[in-house]
């Protein structure tokens, strides 16, 4: 159950004014279990002549996160009356198996903004998601059913939610008929306005077993100001590219569902550009998922998803040099066994045109290696509790 905190029960201890109502809610997500990993880079790991990589060693061991990152989070409501609220939202991410902070030297890595809503929308301001975590997450399987391991690979479009934008201003409306939107401005905070800034735009609609998805993001200057610029750390980019500096990302995508039925269909495009060789890395994710209750507490969930990485030669526009790509396959089945808590079983594996690093490495999303040879396979089973 969640815990709400009402002003008006505390009021002996806490003045408010008379006609506001407000509350404070704690929520989260703890989820750990067991996974087998293969083909990891290993410490005996070396590296060939032509690149390639030899040595790589099993995993097996505890993990956390492996649907839903842990978390934990206050999430608060003032009523100021005449339809206007103030809303705040504090999320931080941690690791299970250690108690560790998901990100270092950042309490709430996830979220963290305050803002006024009001019957036409919100608007916030602080670290918060882009429009494509809003509007194209939730079309597929790692941002809704599948989770961490079912990402495309890298997550280099954003659809896990690896990178939140601070400095950020935002407007989300509301519902109009099923139709919705968002906006968001990430500042640079330096004087140079475009050292690290981002914004992006997306909607949505939603009617009956019909949901649409649409958004656009782009992180601009991100080699640069990275101490407090809108984006720091967390990118995709910046480890498999040298010296990346802008990410652009657009996607659509639709899901339909025929009673306990779901199947859904995305497209994303990532462009990284790299400032130093004026490389151009353009990401192509093409996938499909599917999932069915087959019974009130069973479901059964399926994904597909094929990544074609063209990279562009220095002063030219050919993308056919140093061309890469994956097919992921993934199964996942949730049983739940009370209205917050289940326990789960996936498998995941992925198949690369060939093992090398950088561009071309094999590696599922949230493993903590790249495969040393051109697939990887994962198996984990675990139990997630919400509160």
């Amino acid at each position: 159950m969640k815990k709400i905190i009402t002003a008006t029960a505390v009021s002996a201890t806490f003045a408010c004014a008379a006609h506001a109502q407000s509350s404070v809610t704690l929520y989260g997500i703890v989820d750990a279990g067991l996974t087998y990993v293969s083909n990891e880079v290993s410490k005996d790991s070396t590296v060939t002549s032509d690149g390639r990589v030899t040595g790589g060693k099993a995993m097996f061991g505890m993990t956390g996160g492996n649907i839903q990152p842990s978390r934990w989070g206050l999430r608060g409501v003032e009523d100021l009356g005449g339809g206007l609220k103030t809303v705040f939202n504090l999320e931080s991410g941690f690791n299970i198996a250690n108690g560790n902070q998901a990100v270092s030297n950042k309490l709430f890595n996830r979220q963290a903004y305050v803002g006024l809503s009001n019957e036409y929308g919100t608007v916030s301001f602080g670290r918060q998601y882009d429009s494509v975590v809003d509007y194209l997450a939730p079309l597929t399987a790692a941002g809704s059913w599948g989770g961490t391991y079912f990402a495309h690979p890298g997550d280099n479009d954003n659809a896990n939610s690896s990178i939140s934008v601070n400095n950020s201003v935002k407007f989300q409306s509301a519902n109009y008929a099923g139709f919705s939107m968002s906006g968001l401005y990430g500042f640079s905070n330096n004087a140079g306005f475009a050292d690290n800034r981002a914004y992006s735009v997306g909607a949505g609609y939603r009617n009956g077993g019909l949901q649409l998805g649409a958004a656009y993001l782009q992180y601009q200057g991100m080699d640069l100001n990275q101490s407090n610029g809108a984006v720091s750390g967390g990118t995709f980019a910046a480890s498999a590219v040298s010296g990346v500096q802008n990410q652009r990302t657009w996607g659509l995508g639709g899901s339909y569902a025929f009673g306990p039925f779901i199947l859904g269909t995305v497209f994303t495009q990532s462009r990284f550009q790299d400032k130093f060789s004026d490389i151009s890395v353009r990401y192509n994710n093409y996938e499909v998922n599917a999932r069915y209750n087959l019974t009130p507490e069973l479901g059964l969930g399926a994904a597909y998803t094929y990544t074609q990485a063209l990279r562009a030669a220095p002063g030219t526009s050919d993308t056919n040099t140093g061309a890469a790509h994956w097919n992921q396959f993934g199964l996942q089945a949730d049983y739940s066994l009370s209205r917050r808590t289940d326990i789960y079983a996936e498998a995941v594996t992925q198949l690369g045109a060939n093992n090398g690093r950088g561009l071309n490495a094999v590696q599922i999303n949230g493993t903590s290696a790249p495969s040393t040879a051109s697939n990887q396979f994962l198996v984990t089973t675990g139990i997630r509790h919400r509160f």
